[in-house]
């Protein structure tokens, strides 16, 4: 389904404004963990169910999906964090993801719901695969779930306990010599600095959505920054 743009302060405010509302009703949140399956289930009266998606759509994938009419999300079984505490991670960032659909692209998949290809009986509003290319309302969906599980006052502040300071780090060697050392191409991911780790325990999501929002933010830079002309 095609879907609208949208700004990235527009995505942010979304995300803000649901921590904000369910801050009032359950209490702020001031650290790490974003808690996504209360905001979910608890605020949101959104039902979670686990099953093998990737049997049922026949396509390997498939991670979570969505049936908007019934307000259901569901999350393939590979990511159950009870038998798989390994991909707690991948886990809570695909509940965050089909949280920004709710958000986010919801109002559109209702007025479409008369559609035949949205037909609540033949299947999920919407389902979310983990391929590269991304069509703009799964790009969405991520950007918001980045948000939600990192918001930037509670990065930058767990930055400061983390690291001892505000300043950003310079991650360009490390990351040359983590490639180095486990053979990666260029055109392959970039490996997750040691920071990035830290900070993603805390935060309780993969590595690499850390180290992606702490780039986005400055306070990992991948390159040397040139030196001024008094510095």
């Amino acid at each position: 389904m095609n879907v609208r743009y949208m700004p990235h302060a527009h995505i942010d405010g979304a995300a803000i404004s649901l921590l904000n509302a369910y801050g009032r009703q359950q209490g702020q949140i001031t650290h790490p963990p974003v808690p996504a399956d209360e905001i979910m289930e608890c605020h949101l009266r959104l039902s979670l169910l686990f099953d093998d998606l990737r049997k049922k759509f026949d396509d390997p994938s498939v991670l979570g999906a969505m049936r908007v009419d019934r307000r259901e999300v569901l999350i393939d079984q590979s990511l159950d964090p009870y038998g798989n505490p390994s991909l707690k991670g991948r886990y809570r960032f695909t509940i965050a993801h089909e949280i920004g659909h709710w958000i986010l692209h919801r109002e559109q998949f209702e007025m479409a719901l008369s559609a035949p290809l949205l037909d609540s009986e033949k299947g999920p509003s919407i389902i979310c695969r983990s391929s590269h290319k991304k069509p703009r309302i799964e790009l969405q969906a991520d950007r918001f779930a980045a948000y939600l599980l990192m918001p930037v006052e509670m990065v930058r502040a767990q930055w400061e306990i983390v690291t001892g300071s505000r300043e950003p780090y310079v991650a360009e060697k490390e990351i040359r010599d983590l490639a180095e050392r486990y053979r990666l191409a260029e055109s392959e991911q970039r490996p997750t600095v040691e920071v990035a780790k830290r900070m993603a325990e805390t935060f309780e999501v993969s590595g690499q959505a850390m180290q992606i929002r702490l780039v986005e933010l400055n306070l990992i830079l991948t390159k040397q920054p040139p030196r001024t002309l008094f510095g």
